[in-house]
């Protein structure tokens, strides 16, 4: 039995990984699905002050009150940052980091420092009309490779505008404890050409490809489950 924590990527929450929640607790493993301040259920709490150090602190407070140790700690997406930055502070909690088609931490860099251009397409897509030129227009579900009809409306009155700060604020990246800690990039090879595929997977990395779509866990929730149970902890 293992325990794992499943952290969702920009626009989203924890309903995101409804789906995949059945296959992991059949084979006895502890899941915990939280939701970032300001998306999903927590979307009442958004604010122009929450940003990344915010989310971090977030699942920090969910190993610590939960109690949780040798943790597999998942990222999808945005959520990638949010893993680096608690490994960074909690190792010892943590036994595995697996990156799912997801930003890789650097360190002193922002979202917007790693990915070349999307600062300005995120200014395009800010509610300035609104007023609220600190927070980010949601995603479409195809804009994250979903194409079922039902998925796509499942999750269109679910997705939450971003805050700007998630992704303009940089982390530290070097704590040693960290650094040592088992790694492993999943690769959604049918989301096609994107801005995650431009990154290189650090040395020393275990690499894997899936194919689905961006949002694996709501399009191959199964073949998600069998990829991390397959992980060499």
């Amino acid at each position: 039995m293992a325990s794992f924590v499943l952290v969702h990527g920009s626009c989203h929450g924890g309903w995101c990984w409804k789906r995949v929640i059945p296959f992991l607790s059949k084979d006895g493993h502890e899941v915990y699905i939280p939701t970032l301040t300001g998306l999903g259920e927590r979307s009442h709490l958004v604010s122009r002050d929450i940003g990344l150090h915010t989310h971090i602190l977030d699942i920090i407070q969910v190993l610590e009150y939960e109690n949780l140790s040798k943790v597999t700690l998942v990222g999808h997406s945005y959520g990638g940052l949010v893993i680096g930055g608690v490994a960074e502070k909690v190792p010892e909690r943590i036994i595995r980091l697996v990156y799912l088609d997801a930003y890789i931490p650097q360190d002193n860099k922002s979202a917007f420092d790693i990915i070349p251009g999307l600062e300005t397409i995120y200014k395009e897509r800010t509610l300035k009309e609104q007023g609220k030129e600190w927070l980010v227009a949601a995603y479409e579900p195809e804009e994250f490779g979903v194409t079922n009809s039902y998925d796509i409306n499942w999750m269109r009155t679910r997705l939450s505008p971003m805050p700007w700060h998630t992704h303009d604020q940089p982390i530290r990246i070097t704590n040693p404890e960290a650094n040592r800690l088992p790694k492993s990039y999943i690769s959604c090879t049918e989301f096609g050409e994107s801005q995650f595929k431009a990154q290189k997977t650090p040395a020393g990395w275990e690499y894997h490809e899936l194919m689905k779509g961006h949002d694996a866990m709501i399009t191959g929730p199964r073949e998600l489950v069998q990829m991390l149970e397959a992980l060499d902890v």
